[in-house]
């Protein structure tokens, strides 16, 4: 029993002290992964402009410190990357955002809606979340 209570349960961790053990390559790589991911979602996705690599990369990290945000506020059901109904949804009202964070991106509602299902699909296959 006092095996059990000192963390051997194979826990992968969470939050600061979950990235500092993957190592900082992994998030590096997972943010180019995603930031790769976004530009192929805004080419194929009417309703979202365009986006550079840079600008792909920076609302990456915008998509994770908003998600980490949300989960740090309302738990871990509410962020962009869980599945089901409402992390569609908070994915939707987050692509609309960062519009106004990132310079010439622009997106309707529509076209969130439509970036935000294809994600989501997409990272059944390939996970981008910094989790």
């Amino acid at each position: 029993m006092a095996d059990e209570d000192r963390g051997t349960r194979g826990d992968t961790g969470g939050g600061i002290t979950g990235m500092a053990g993957q190592g900082w390559l992994a998030h590096i790589i997972r943010f180019i992964v995603a930031a790769i991911v976004l530009m192929v979602v805004s080419f194929i996705t009417p309703g979202f402009t365009g986006l550079s690599f840079w600008h792909a990369l920076l609302a990456a990290v915008l998509i994770a410190a908003i998600g980490f945000g949300l989960e740090t506020l309302f738990g871990r059901n509410i962020s962009p990357y869980a599945r089901g109904g409402v992390g569609f949804v908070v994915s939707a009202v987050i692509f609309y955002v960062l519009q106004f964070m990132i310079p010439g991106l622009r997106v309707t509602v529509l076209g969130a809606l439509i970036a935000a299902a294809i994600v989501g699909i997409i990272d059944m296959f390939v996970p981008t979340g910094v989790r």
